[in-house]
């Protein structure tokens, strides 16, 4: 019998989890403390419930871009979990790594039970 789960590996506090974007990239994220999650300047974060990705983004978003930030204050609300990707990437391609991670889903492995 197979059992499929996800990814998500304990390393003291910090918890890694792997995600996959819409294009098949795979994203390494270190899951944050929801309820003291803080932003840092050039991280790229994450907000999900459960294996629901309801917002991603960085403080410039949360700045510049009013619908971004009204999406964040709402992926608060709703949210369950958050995550700091590991390689957050060049500042040139975060709107590309935006939009490939807000399709994202957690990866999977079977494993035999």
């Amino acid at each position: 019998m197979m059992v499929t789960e996800s990814r998500i590996v304990a390393h003291g506090f910090n918890r890694h989890s792997n995600w996959v974007g819409r294009s098949g990239r795979a994203y390494g994220a270190v899951m944050e403390s929801f309820e003291q999650f803080a932003m840092n300047d050039g991280q790229l974060y994450l907000i999900a419930k459960g294996s629901h990705v309801l917002w991603v983004g960085s403080t410039d978003e949360l700045v510049s871009d009013p619908m971004s930030r009204s999406r964040f204050r709402l992926a608060l609300d709703c949210g369950d979990r958050a995550f700091r990707l590991v390689n957050p990437g060049a500042a040139d391609e975060r709107l590309s790594t935006i939009w490939d991670l807000e399709g994202a889903v957690p990866q999977l492995s079977a494993k035999a039970a």
